[in-house]
């Protein structure tokens, strides 16, 4: 036998020999990837690389994001999925991906319970419903009075089938029980800069993507999508309060590692994320990017599996009913 296998059997014999815990304890030796199914520049995106790069620092070792977007995250999602479950590449995606996916492909190349071990959640962006500026209706009441009376020339629009700124239409729209026709773009840029244009009346959308336009005067706020109001805009009631009863929608974000990953380093990178949570300086940006942050307990494995459940739960049966199907 050369020499080089002698060496490599014998690593092998040794490392058999060390306990799981301690290899953990070791864990990372080498950067770490972290898919992100999204193009770069998006509030997911956004949200993971500052993270990471706190992450980074606690864990001594490099978490990388690489954006693999396309067909609704699912390329991407899958890509992590099928990864070697080593913990050294990590997926962080929303909820859109890992739920609603599920309503809008009839053969997803993933199960999002059985394939990915949740790591934690990493924080829930708010919506805002937002209006042109020159719409006649100033608050939530006068909004439904008229979407109502003409919902046959009313336009919302959204980016993309399966998008935040889709289903908080979509809920908003079944709540108020209206059929209006929706304006699916390529993207949240887009659709923005059209709603500044006048060219649709409204939409609901991440306040990270919208609170620019709001400040500047461009688009008006409505409500938020949150069952409390937005230190951002204060003066800006939820929907639920101003009416429509029980609305919230909200897009929230994890880490999840492939199916297999072991406890011990899913409890590593979850130590790491929680003590990201943790840093202020961290805390203080995400807050100005109206992120809300998680608590400890919520930013957990169990705590993520079970908001997991419970988004499909909710947008599946949503979806469905709808009869929305991908572009």
């Amino acid at each position: 036998m050369k020499r080089r296998h002698l060496l490599s059997a014998a690593a092998a014999s040794a490392l058999a020999g060390v306990p799981l815990g301690a290899r953990a304890q070791a864990y990372p030796t080498k950067p770490i990837t972290v898919i992100v199914p999204f193009a770069a520049g998006g509030p997911t995106d956004a949200l993971a690389r500052i993270l990471c790069q706190r992450m980074s620092e606690v864990l001594g070792q490099q978490l990388v994001v690489e954006n693999v977007g396309g067909a609704g995250g699912t390329i991407g999602v899958a890509k992590a999925a099928r990864a070697t479950p080593d913990g050294y590449t990590l997926l962080f995606a929303h909820m859109g991906t890992l739920a609603v996916n599920i309503a809008l492909y009839k053969q997803l190349p993933y199960d999002s319970q059985k394939d990915l071990e949740p790591v934690g959640l990493g924080g829930t962006n708010p919506m805002v419903l937002v209006v042109r500026k020159d719409l006649p209706a100033r608050n939530l009441g006068e909004f439904v009075a008229y979407v109502k009376e003409n919902q046959k020339k009313a336009q919302y629009g959204m980016a993309g089938i399966g998008a935040a700124s889709h289903l908080g239409g979509l809920m908003l729209n079944s709540m108020m029980k209206v059929d209006v026709l929706e304006v699916p773009y390529k993207g949240t840029g887009p659709a923005l800069n059209d709603l500044v244009s006048g060219q649709f009346d409204y939409m609901v959308d991440q306040a990270v993507n919208v609170l620019p336009q709001i400040q500047a005067g461009n688009i008006r706020a409505l409500g938020v999508s949150t069952l409390k109001r937005l230190p951002q805009l204060p003066d800006v009631p939820t929907i639920d309060e101003a009416g429509l009863k029980g609305y919230e929608v909200t897009i929230w974000n994890g880490f999840f590692a492939p199916r297999g990953t072991s406890k011990e380093i899913v409890a590593r990178l979850n130590q790491a994320l929680v003590t990201a949570l943790g840093d202020e300086k961290i805390r203080t940006r995400l807050t100005e990017l109206a992120v809300e942050v998680p608590l400890p307990q919520e930013a957990t494995p169990d705590a993520l599996r079970s908001q997991l459940k419970a988004s499909i739960d909710k947008w599946v049966p949503t979806v469905r009913a709808a009869g929305v199907k991908p572009q």
